[in-house]
């Protein structure tokens, strides 16, 4: 029997449609599919940090203590090698312990760059997510009660505000900046942003302490809105704390800090793990769909359509310009913080043979010294389709090299790209074995 192929034309249709909102709307209104058969979000077959910390629980490998005063928070940070350097502190009621959460009893936010944990002062669990390589966030509870045999227990419920347009339409997190008032409750008739580096400095921190120095590039972070027009918020009011301890008891916490370089880190973070995962999801159910739609036309399957072409490059490209720091919003003063995030977090991840590091940070004019997100290191990153790595790989040796001289890297300097390239190719093998392969750049 011959396949309708009229059939298949109305699919591709779709398919293109599809396409075309995906590369304009990435951060709008289509949320992606969690069922689909490349996907299956559900699936207990899961690789992410907390998922394997349980196993060793099980196995009997590892042991969660309980302290008297906070419970299990800091053990499950020593675990999961979460540090307290990176404590951020939210006081909007924004989270499902909304009742507990008060500018007297902030909520605490830690995380590394898999792993994001929350802590509210006598709550009832201690709230973790991790990132699987290829599903996104997974989101997990643990009771706050002492018991023989803690478990972390997944919650799929928090998809309902963590799989949204703001998370990129994926599983996934996002920093919030909201107008508060006096009793943490936020106003959102007055508005709010979902905060990464592009972000202006006036926008970013509605809702949270925020300590460190930043000259006169304000914030709204650490003040109040009284009443309901957001031209009435006093950001010189909040800025440059460098000590929390007047406005709350800071001796509650792990670290008394709500340090800005972490929440720098934090923003840009969030969004790129969002991003990861949303050219995955792409991805892996586009070439999936054109794998059936060849087979049912006797066709090979390693045959991409134009719409297909569309669906897995296009994304591809916004993770691109995001992952080199295109269009971060510039500091116009430098930053400090005040906890020691921010050498901890440089003293990881891998350097070149000069001793340089994707996560040294530069704090005068942007985030990172050199404009490359750490995160391409991440499993996450690592489990993109062949194809897809295989595109990224081209893309950045195309922009690295100078082989593309368009508008769009046109703020990268030639020592800019000239840097990261020798740290990828020190650093990142599947990018110096691409790199090593081409020929010298010619301008396209």
């Amino acid at each position: 029997m011959k396949p309708n192929l009229g059939f298949f034309v109305f699919l591709a249709l779709i398919a293109s449609t599809v396409s075309a909102i995906a590369q304009t709307d990435l951060g709008g209104s289509v949320v992606m599919g969690f069922d689909d058969p490349s996907i299956q979000y559900a699936s207990n077959v899961l690789r992410d940090p907390i998922s394997e910390l349980q196993r060793k629980l099980d196995r009997g490998e590892a042991k969660l203590r309980f302290d008297k005063e906070r419970g299990y928070l800091p053990s499950v940070l020593e675990l999961l090698n979460v540090p307290v350097s990176s404590q951020a502190l939210v006081f909007s009621k924004t989270s499902f312990q909304l009742q507990r959460i008060t500018p007297q009893t902030p909520r605490a936010i830690y995380f590394n760059d898999q792993v994001y944990v929350g802590y509210v002062v006598d709550g009832d669990v201690v709230e973790a997510s991790a990132v699987d390589p290829e599903k996104g966030a997974i989101f997990y509870t643990l009771d706050q009660t002492r018991r023989t045999t803690p478990r972390f227990v997944r919650r799929d419920e928090c998809l309902q505000c963590h799989a949204s347009p703001k998370t990129l339409g994926v599983p996934g997190h996002m920093v919030r900046s909201v107008y508060t008032a006096t009793d943490g409750y936020p106003i959102f008739q007055a508005g709010g942003f979902v905060t990464d580096h592009r972000s202006p400095m006036k926008e970013r921190w509605g809702g949270w302490y925020v300590t460190g120095t930043h000259g006169a590039d304000l914030h709204m972070g650490n003040v109040f809105l009284r009443g309901d027009n957001p031209d009435n918020l006093d950001l010189k009011a909040g800025a440059n704390v460098t000590d929390l301890a007047s406005r709350f008891d800071t001796d509650r916490f792990l670290s008394p800090h709500s340090d800005i370089v972490a929440l720098m880190t934090l923003e840009h973070q969030t969004r790129m793990h969002n991003l990861i995962t949303r050219v995955s999801y792409e991805a892996r159910t586009a070439m999936e769909q054109q794998v059936s739609m060849n087979r049912a036309l006797k066709r090979p399957d390693s045959e991409w359509s134009d719409s297909t072409r569309r669906r897995v490059y296009g994304p591809s490209e916004v993770l691109l310009q995001y992952m080199l720091f295109r269009d971060e919003a510039p500091l116009t003063a430098p930053v400090k913080g005040t906890s020691a995030f921010t050498g901890e977090f440089s003293k990881h991840g891998p350097r070149d043979r000069k001793g340089r590091s994707l996560r040294d940070l530069d704090l005068t004019r942007r985030l990172l010294r050199y404009p490359c997100s750490y995160l391409i290191y991440s499993e996450a990153y690592d489990a993109l389709p062949k194809e897809l790595s295989e595109y990224l790989n081209r893309r950045l040796w195309e922009v690295l090299s100078g082989a593309d001289t368009g508008k769009v890297y046109g703020t990268l300097t030639t020592a800019e790209r000239r840097d990261i390239a020798e740290i990828l190719r020190d650093t990142k093998p599947a990018f110096a074995a691409y790199w090593d392969s081409r020929t010298p750049p010619r301008a396209r």
